[in-house]
Parts: C-alpha cells; sequence; structure tokens
C-alpha cells in the first residue's frame, strides 16, 4: 500500500489509469490498439502523469505507484528516464498491472461481506474484476508483452510474424529490459484474476525469456545476475507445473519448432516462416517436454497439447491425412524413453499404465484419435522392446482374462463360492481393449498371435456365453476369434478350433471354478462356483456345456468358409475318425484282458472322451456347415482320402455301418463327378487327385463289396489316364451326385459338389449294367418291400399294381430305397411335383400321402423332414382330404408300435399339422376345434416329450388363430391349470405355463375381454407357481407372464391422457 494510514487506491481507479494510457488519439474503437503510435503513447503518459499529480482522488495511486516503481529500479527507469515511448509505456502498464495485483491481495485479505439474506446470491469478492475491467485488463497485458518482452527476444525465441524489432540496443541494456519484463509477467502470473488471462494468451512469450533468461548464452543475458537467473529458472518450472499440461506441451512444441528438414503441413505453405529455434533452445524444450512426459498423467497430457486444435473433427482427405500422421508421430515419441530416464523399464513402468487409459477415453470427439495414438503406440513397443511390451503393456491388457484362465494359479481354497473375479465393467473393458489393440490395429506379430493365444479359450468360452444370451459381447469375441483364426498359420488355427473343441490343449480354457454370469448392463461377469457334488447333476452340466462349445464352434466355423479354414478342419475331422476307427479295435483287444492299471483305466476313458467328441463335432458339422465348406480341389482330394482311409481301416470288419457306406459311396462320387465334367480339372489337378491312387488300388482288393472294388478300380483307370479312358461304373456314380438322369448332357456347377445331392434333382434307376454302390441300379421289388420304414413288418409298395407313369412310378420306388440319400432325393422331388402342380402326381395323392407317412417313420433326419415337407405341401392343397387322416394318427398311433416309437411319430406328426396350420393362414379357423382337441389329447400322453411337444403346438396354434379360442377357451385353461400344477415333469410344467405367457402377451390389452372369465383362474396359477414351482426356468416363464399382465391391467385401468385439439363448427 501507499506510506500511512492512508486507504488504497479502489481496483477501477488503477483500471480507469490503464485506460488512460492505452487511450487511442481518436477515441476508443474497433481496431484502436493497433493504432497507438509514438506520439500517441508519449502523450498518453504525459497526460497520465499530470493526472496522478493534480487531480483529485488520485493520490492513493501515486503513492501506490510510487512503492511499486521502488522496488523495481528498471521499471522506474523507463518510467521516468527518456526512453523510447514503447519502453516507456510497457513499463507504467506493467507499474499499474503491479499496483492493481497488490490491491487485489489486500482486498482478499479483508474480511468477507455479509450475505443480503436468505435465498439471495452471495454478493461478489471485493478483489472481483467486473466484465468491462477484465477486458481492460486483457488490453493492458497484450501491450506490456508486446512493447515490453517481445522485441527484446532474439530471432527464433519465440518470435511471432508481426511489426519489426525496434534499433538495437546494447546487449546489458537489452538484457535488462528483458528481465525486468518477464519478472514483473512472472509475479503478475502468480495471481489469479492476472494471471489467468496472462498465461491463456502470452505463455509462449512469457516461456521463452524466462527459458532466455534461466538457460539461454550469457550473451543474451548480460546485466543479469546469476541469483536472477535462478529465479527465472525456478518460475520457468513453477509455471510449468501450474499451467493446463497440454496447453504447456504446445507452447513447448511451438517453441522448440520444426525440424529443419520437415515438410510444410498442408494449408501451412502461405503462412510467414518463422527463424528456426537455436540448438540450446530445442534441446531445452526437448528435456521439458520430456519432464512433462515423465509426469502423472503426462502421457495423456503430451497426447491432448498436440491433438486437440490440430485437425481433430476435420473433415475431407486431407485433414484425415494430417489426423493420421500426427497420430503416428505423438505414437513414436511416446515409444521412445527421453535421455532423462536413466532405465528403459522405469519408462515403461510409468508410461504403459497410461498408455492403457488412452484406450478408455469416453469423449466420443477424441476418443478415435487417442485410441489409435494409443493402438499404434503399444505396436511400435512391441516391435522394438518385445520383452518389456509383454510384462508392461501386453499383460495388464489381458490381465482380467488371465486370471479366470485355467492355467491361473487360483488360490481356490482362499475365495468362497459367489465371489465376482471379474466385474463387468473389467470384463467388458478388457473385450473392447482386445478389439482395439489386436484386430483394428490388425498387426499379426507372433507375439501378439502368441500373446492372445494364451487367452483365447476363455474369450471362446464367453463367446459361447453370448451366444445363448443377450450380450453385446458377442459381436467383439466373434471378431477377435476370426482376426485370430485368420492372421494365424492355418496349423496353429487348426490346432486352435481343436482346442475350441475340447480335442486338444492348445488353448487354456476357462478355469473348472469359474462361471460367467449375466451382467445388468448386457455384459458379463466371473465368479467362483462351488465344485458340483452331485455327479448326476455334475455329467448333466458337462455334457450340455460341451454340446454348446460344439455348436458355437460349428456357427464360428461358418464364417470361415471363404478362406477355406472351415474345409481343412471338417477334412482334420474326418482323419480324426480313421484314428477313432483304429482305436476301437485296439479298445476291443484291451478290453478283453482284465485286470488294467489305474492309469490305464485312465487313459481308456480319455480315448472314449475323445471319440465321441470327434463324432458329435462331426456330426454337427454334417448338419449345419453348407456344401460350399471345400473351396477347392486339394480340400476335396484331402476329404475323399480320409473317407478312403476309414474305409480302408474298416474293411476288415466288415461292410460296415450304413454311415459308412454311405459316406463311401458320397466321396467316390464326388471323384466320379469332378472326372465327369462337373469341375474343370487342370493338370495339377490330377497331380493332386493321383494321390488317392494308393488308397483306391487299396480298396479295389481288400473291400468286401463287389460293386464298390470295381468302382475304386474303374476311377484309379481314370485317374491315372486323366480321364481319357472312364468306365461305364463312373459315369453312373457322377450321374448319381449330380442328380441327373443317365443319358443327359454333363452339368456344371459353379462349384465343387461337397454334400448331399441337390434336392430338386430327380433320381431314377439306371439302365447300365453297373451300378454306383450308392444306389444299386437292379433290384427287385422284393428289396424295395424289405427295406420300408416302419416295425409292423413288410408292406407292399405302393407301385406294385400302378397305372402310374414310368417316371412317378421310379420315384414312388426310389422312396423305399434303402440309402438315405437317395430316398430323401426321391422325396424332395415328389415334393417339387406337389409345389409345380403336376397333374400326374396330385392323381395319385393317396399313395402319395402313403409313402409320405411311412417315411415319417425313418430314423434320419435328411428322410423324415423330407417326408413332413411333402406332407405339409399336400395338405395345404386339400386340407379336407389330408387334415382328418393326420388328426386320427396324431389322437391314436398305430397299433403294435412301440411307446418310444409312437410318441416320435406323433411329434412328428404334430411338426406337420403345424407347418399345415401356417401354410393355411386365415383359413385355419375351419379347422380350430380339431385341432385344439387333437394338441389337449396329446397334452395328457403318458410321455413327457409329447406332453410338452404338443403343448408347444398348442400355443403356437393359438397365435395363428389370433388367439380367438372361442367356447374352447375353458378347457384349455383348465388344461393348462392342471399341467402346470400336477404334471410331474418339469419340462412340461414350464411348456404349460409358456403357453400362458404366449396367450398374455400376443392378446395384450384384448386380454380382459377374450379372457375375462378365466383371468382369474390363470392368475391364480401364476401366483401358485411362482410360490410353489421348484424349477427356476418355469418360474422364470410365471414371472414373465404376471408383470405381462400386471402392464395389461395397468393399462386398461389408466389409460395414457391423449391431448388432442378438436374444432367444432357451431350452428
Amino acid at each position: 500500500m501507499a506510506a500511512g494510514a492512508e486507504p488504497g487506491p479502489e481496483p477501477g481507479r488503477v483500471v480507469e489509469a490503464l485506460e488512460l494510457l492505452l487511450r487511442p488519439p481518436g477515441g476508443p474503437g474497433p481496431g484502436s490498439e493497433d493504432a497507438l503510435r509514438p506520439e500517441t503513447l508519449r502523450s498518453n503518459a504525459a497526460a497520465l502523469e499530470e493526472r496522478l499529480r493534480r487531480a483529485a482522488g488520485w493520490a492513493a495511486l501515486r503513492g501506490l505507484r510510487r512503492a511499486v516503481l521502488a522496488r523495481a529500479p528498471a521499471l522506474a527507469a523507463g518510467v521516468a528516464g527518456d526512453a523510447e515511448p514503447g519502453w516507456a509505456a510497457a513499463c507504467g502498464l506493467l507499474a499499474l498491472l503491479l499496483c492493481l495485483k497488490e490491491r487485489l491481495l489486500a482486498l482478499a485479505a479483508l474480511p468477507a461481506a455479509r450475505g443480503a439474506g436468505p435465498g439471495a446470491a452471495p454478493p461478489p469478492g471485493a478483489d472481483t474484476l467486473s466484465v468491462g475491467q477484465g477486458r481492460a485488463v486483457g488490453r493492458a497485458l497484450r501491450a506490456a508483452v508486446g512493447l515490453g518482452l517481445a522485441p527484446y527476444l532474439p530471432p527464433g525465441v519465440g518470435q511471432r510474424p508481426g511489426p519489426p524489432a525496434p534499433s538495437p540496443l546494447p546487449p546489458a541494456a537489452r538484457g535488462a529490459r528483458l528481465h525486468a519484463a518477464t519478472a514483473a509477467l512472472a509475479e503478475l502470473a502468480q495471481h489469479p484474476a492476472l494471471g489467468g488471462p496472462l498465461l491463456a494468451r502470452h505463455l509462449g512469450l512469457l516461456l521463452a525469456g524466462l527459458c532466455l533468461l534461466g538457460h539461454g548464452p550469457a550473451a543474451h543475458s548480460e546485466g543479469v545476475s546469476e541469483a536472477e537467473r535462478a529465479r527465472c529458472r525456478e518460475a520457468l518450472r513453477h509455471i510449468l507445473d501450474r499451467v493446463y499440461q497440454p496447453l504447456a506441451v504446445r507452447e513447448l512444441l511451438i517453441l522448440q519448432g520444426r525440424p529443419k528438414q520437415s515438410p510444410p503441413s498442408p494449408g501451412e505453405e502461405t503462412k510467414p516462416a518463422l527463424v528456426r529455434a537455436p540448438a540450446w533452445l530445442r534441446r531445452l524444450c526437448g528435456q521439458l517436454l520430456s519432464e512433462r512426459l515423465m509426469r502423472p498423467s503426462g502421457v495423456q497430457a503430451v497426447v491432448r497439447g498436440i491433438m486437440e486444435g490440430t485437425g481433430a473433427g476435420g473433415t475431407g482427405a486431407e485433414a484425415a491425412a494430417v489426423d493420421w500422421r500426427k497420430c503416428d508421430t505423438v505414437a513414436k515419441i511416446l515409444a521412445s524413453c527421453p535421455q532423462q530416464c536413466l532405465s528403459l523399464e522405469d519408462y515403461y513402468r510409468l508410461v504403459c499404465p497410461q498408455i492403457l487409459d488412452l484406450l478408455h477415453i469416453q469423449d466420443k470427439l477424441t476418443a478415435r484419435q487417442f485410441q489409435r495414438v494409443a493402438t499404434t503406440t503399444l505396436l511400435t513397443m512391441v516391435k522394438e522392446h518385445p520383452q518389456l511390451a509383454e510384462k508392461h503393456l501386453l499383460q495388464p491388457l489381458l490381465a482380467p482374462l488371465l486370471r479366470c484362465s485355467e492355467s491361473a494359479e487360483l488360490a481356490v481354497e482362499d475365495l468362497s463360492a459367489g465371489t465376482v473375479l471379474v466385474t463387468e465393467a473389467e470384463l467388458g473393458s478388457c473385450v473392447e481393449d482386445v478389439l482395439k489393440v489386436y484386430v483394428v490395429g490388425n498387426d499379426s506379430s507372433s507375439l501378439l498371435l502368441g500373446s492372445l493365444q494364451s487367452v483365447l479359450g476363455v474369450v471362446f468360452s464367453l463367446y459361447s456365453f453370448a451366444k445363448q444370451n443377450v450380450s453385446y459381447l458377442r459381436s467383439p469375441c466373434q471378431e477377435i476369434l476370426l482376426w485370430f483364426l485368420e492372421k494365424s498359420e492355418r496349423e496353429v488355427s487348426l490346432s486352435v478350433l481343436e482346442g475350441f473343441a475340447g480335442l486338444n490343449s492348445s488353448v487354456h480354457a476357462l478355469h473348472p471354478r469359474c462361471r460367467f454370469r449375466a451382467g445388468s448392463e448386457g455384459g458379463a461377469t466371473i465368479v467362483v462356483e462351488e465344485t458340483i457334488s452331485d455327479e448326476d447333476e455334475a455329467l448333466y452340466q458337462k455334457v450340455s456345456s460341451e454340446q454348446c462349445r460344439v455348436e458355437s464352434l460349428v456357427e464360428l466355423l461358418s464364417h470361415c468358409q471363404k478362406s477355406g479354414l472351415a474345409g481343412d478342419f471338417f477334412i482334420r475331422c474326418l482323419k480324426a475318425l480313421t484314428h477313432v476307427a483304429a482305436e476301437d479295435e485296439e479298445d476291443s483287444k484291451l478290453a478283453a484282458v482284465p485286470g488294467g492299471s489305474l492309469l490305464e483305466l485312465e487313459q481308456y476313458h480319455a480315448r472314449q472322451r475323445r471319440k465321441l467328441l470327434v463324432l458329435q463335432l462331426v456330426a454337427t458339422l454334417c448338419e449345419n456347415v453348407s456344401d460350399t465348406v471345400f473351396t477347392d480341389v486339394a480340400q476335396v482330394e484331402e476329404f475323399v482320402a480320409a473317407t478312403l482311409q476309414r474305409a480302408c481301416v474298416s474293411s476288415a470288419r466288415g461292410p460296415g455301418a450304413a454311415a459308412e457306406t454311405q459316406t463311401l459311396a458320397m466321396a467316390m462320387g464326388l471323384v466320379a463327378a469332378m472326372l465327369g465334367g462337373a469341375v474343370q480339372l487342370q493338370s495339377g489337378d490330377f497331380a493332386v487327385l493321383k494321390r488317392l491312387v494308393p488308397l483306391l488300388e487299396e480298396l479295389s482288393r481288400t473291400y468286401p463289396e463287389p460293386l464298390t472294388q470295381e468302382l475304386a478300380a474303374d476311377l484309379r483307370i481314370a485317374i491315372c489316364t486323366h480321364g481319357a479312358f472312364s468306365p461305364g461304373t463312373v459315369g453312373a456314380a457322377a450321374d448319381d451326385v449330380l442328380g441327373k438322369k443317365p443319358g443327359t448332357g454333363t452339368q456344371s456347377p459353379a462349384s465343387i459338389p461337397g454334400g448331399a445331392p441337390s434336392p430338386g434333382g430327380g433320381r431314377a434307376l439306371s439302365q447300365h449294367g453297373h451300378s454306383s454302390p450308392s444306389a444299386p441300379r437292379e433290384r427287385s421289388k422284393e428289396q424295395s418291400v424289405s427295406h420300408e420304414p416302419g416295425t409292423t413288418g413288410p408292406a407292399p409298395a405302393p407301385c406294385a399294381d400302378s397305372p402310374a407313369p414310368a417316371e412317378l412310378q421310379e420315384l414312388l420306388v426310389s422312396a423305399y430305397d434303402p440309402q438315405p440319400p437317395s430316398r430323401a432325393a426321391a422325396l424332395r422331388h415328389l415334393s417339387n411335383l406337389i409345389t409345380q402342380r403336376d397333374p400326374e402326381a396330385l392323381r395319385f395323392q393317396e399313395k402319395l400321402l402313403q409313402v409320405f407317412l411311412e417315411n415319417v417313420q425313418h430314423e434320419d433326419a435328411f428322410v423324415y423332414l423330407s417326408a413332413i415337407q411333402g406332407i405339409a405341401l399336400l395338405s395345404s392343397e386339400y386340407p379336407e382330404r389330408i387334415l382328418p387322416v393326420l388328426l386320427a394318427r396324431y389322437r391314436c398311433p398305430v397299433q403294435g408300435m412301440e411307446d418310444t416309437a409312437a410318441a416320435i411319430t406323433r411329434m412328428k406328426l404334430g411338426e406337420v399339422l403345424m407347418r399345415v396350420t401356417r401354410a393355411l393362414g386365415d383359413m385355419v379357423f375351419k379347422h380350430r376345434e380339431p385341432l385344439v382337441q387333437a394338441f389337449l389329447q396329446g397334452a395328457r400322453d403318458p410321455d413327457g416329450a409329447l406332453r410338452a411337444s404338443s403343448l408347444s403346438n398348442l400355443g403356437e396354434l393359438c397365435q395363428h388363430l389370433g388367439f380367438q379360442l372361442g367356447s374352447i377357451v375353458q378347457e384349455v385353461t383348465s388344461c393348462l391349470t392342471a399341467i402346470a400344477k400336477m404334471d410331474p415333469e418339469a419340462e412340461v410344467r414350464r411348456a404349460a405355463v409358456h403357453v400362458v405367457v404366449v396367450l398374455l402377451r400376443g392378446l395384450s390389452e384384448k386380454a380382459t375381454e377374450v379372457l375375462q372369465d378365466v383371468l382369474r383362474d390363470l392368475y391364480r396359477l401364476l401366483k401358485h407357481v411362482v410360490v410353489a414351482e421348484p424349477d427356476s426356468a418355469t418360474v422364470l416363464h410365471a414371472q414373465l407372464a404376471l408383470e405381462e399382465l400386471d402392464a395389461v391391467m395397468r393399462r386398461v385401468l389408466f389409460p395414457p391422457q391423449a391431448l388432442e385439439k378438436k374444432i367444432v363448427v357451431l350452428p
């Protein structure tokens, strides 16, 4: 304060003095500060001095200014001396700003004023500047920096393009002025009200002055003592630690300047060129930047300092290119260890966690850039220092997945049941990070692939879990698995797939005590569960998990067909079947020797488990993978070779099972089709096919069936002669696979046939002397009769005395072929005739119905599904004739059949009835009561599976009827109530409650009208189920039904209020 007891000046008085010193000659206005000329500055300074000496009320400011200038001799000399107007004005401005700082500090120390009253806004502090005063202070700071600091900086040190510097001064005077201005500005930067605008707008020039005075050459700081230089260095570090770190990084980068050979960025060619920063300043800025990087959250500060406001959010190709280059530049900076760091491992230990944190930025505008920087930095570190990167980056990244792997050393005795091992947020973040780093980064180095393989088993288990539930983790897990399978070597990918199936230990699966549970946010958590003590329950859990795992694996393979991976894996599984056949003989020999050790017994059980897994996997692949699984001739050759080798191994035991015979016939038919022209073979393809010659030769000598021996010999001849000599058996086998009549031209399918014959292809008897082993061409009617399906004994074939046309008669005979592929192809061809409304086929509709009904009883899925399709098509054409027959068969099974077989047949007929219901559409109302009565009767059958199937059909029928049950609603609800309360099997009770859910959900608001008589009974039933039902799934269905009923009643009792505008025309 001023001397004595005089009160200090008000801040407004100081601001008024600042405005007087910066007043332009023409008054305030836009651009007035740029119009300040030396004569204007001189006259303004004289006016200020005059007012300070004579004006009333300015004495306090005059005394405070005198005290401030007494502490700053250099500023006092500039104000009082004959210096040039620019420096004199700068000294006057800095002196007044220091006076303002002193007054604000004094006012802040005073006790706060009392508030205006309760509920009123608190009064501003005594040291608060108004908006107008803040603008005036900002203008004064800008003028003080421009007049007192910038002109005295040497070229290349913080200079911006602008007006030329004043005439040169002696080095001592230049250094003294620079120190006086810099010291005053550094002192102002310590006050919040003045330091905010100063550091926000003029940080770069202030840092340049402090760097020059504290660390620059002695020639630029003549007249500055060593103690003053030390204070400048301390002020530099204090300011750098205080300001927003990205801003500090950006200003230091600007001070450091562009590298010497760096080309200008797009859009910068027209900007004025800057003088390159001197070497000492570049080294100093690099050191300071490294210190910023080594601080806590320094990585994010560096990234933000470079990326913020420099191309973020730009549009167009140029902006995208700039952004891409900057991201890679930042990644290189972060991956390089600074010289100040003594240990590379210490640097990685400090920086790597911050790099991983960049992957979790939530701001949508900057998240993409930060994630790119983090991914590129991680990949660069992995290439440069693999061991340190794996320790400090990859292992922490994969830690949540490694924690629950079976390879993890879990202290299970210390973990109680229900312990959450990995939270939902942690697991979701880990999966997303893996997707960003591995899949989006797309670097298939051996270290990355190896680290990912260590957790692939857990990722696959999570994928299987997400596939069964509603979870957003399914898609990222699938992308991670597909990326690994695509980028790895083929042998590694096949081995990993076998590990997924449980055939080897190439991947570490989920820990046996860990289980996934659905999370509340659509993710999953990993918890520890107790070991299941009940052996039956443990066996059920194991079998169901293996089934789910195989299904998930097959779905994953469905996305790998174009790359050929699915075909290679299918072939490997077929080769494993050959080992299964060979091991069966060894196991049968070992089983005859009693007294084996415990180790031998465990090995025997392990082999049996592997056999079951292989059989289950092959069966699922055959059922779900399409016929385009093979992508080239080499894969077809491997498939055929695996099949032939399996046939050679099992030939000593006789012809083998029907499945082996069918597979062998199909494999040899594939080779015959390729040799017959289905695929355009090149010379290299014949070189591949010649690998089959030794197997075909062995098969022609050892296989017990003569027709197969003959075809194998003929195929060997055709391959060795490159198709020049093709016996008739080869052409017959090719026609059988391609589904053609003999004598027609050779078809050229777009792809190699790899599955069953075309469903639409005709299948007729061949008149050749030789026949394919898959479909013997000459057989008697007695053979056709002996292979009819069913257990009621042989019945005459429907074509025995039929005047049907020859082609239709051949199809009817083929419908009783002993080979399921031939039989199914005939049934599908008959279905096509019905679809096309062929008059000859429709004329024999009763015979067709008989054929279809008898084939429904067949055990092969391909056959009975084809028969179901045919019955459904026939029933949709003639519902009045066919539906009564189907309903009678559904109510009363064929006499003499076993109970299990009868129940299975009735369930198949139920599927037929549902297909007919869908095909009839609105016409199903006519047949409503017989259908409902049939399903109600099925719901009372002794077989539990049939009861559940009938209830499921009843629920779907109600949907197709639009839930208009009419007078039978009482009967339906009584049946559902009785079953839900009294049925001994949980699956049946679950189906009954599910029908109630379907009724309530489908009727919605109409439930109170349609079900008004039985709604109370249904409500009591659901409450009973929730309270007394032991099955959790049934309880869940009942809770869903109660929620639906609650929502319905709320909508009825409290209808939504709708505001409507009505225009009424008055009379």
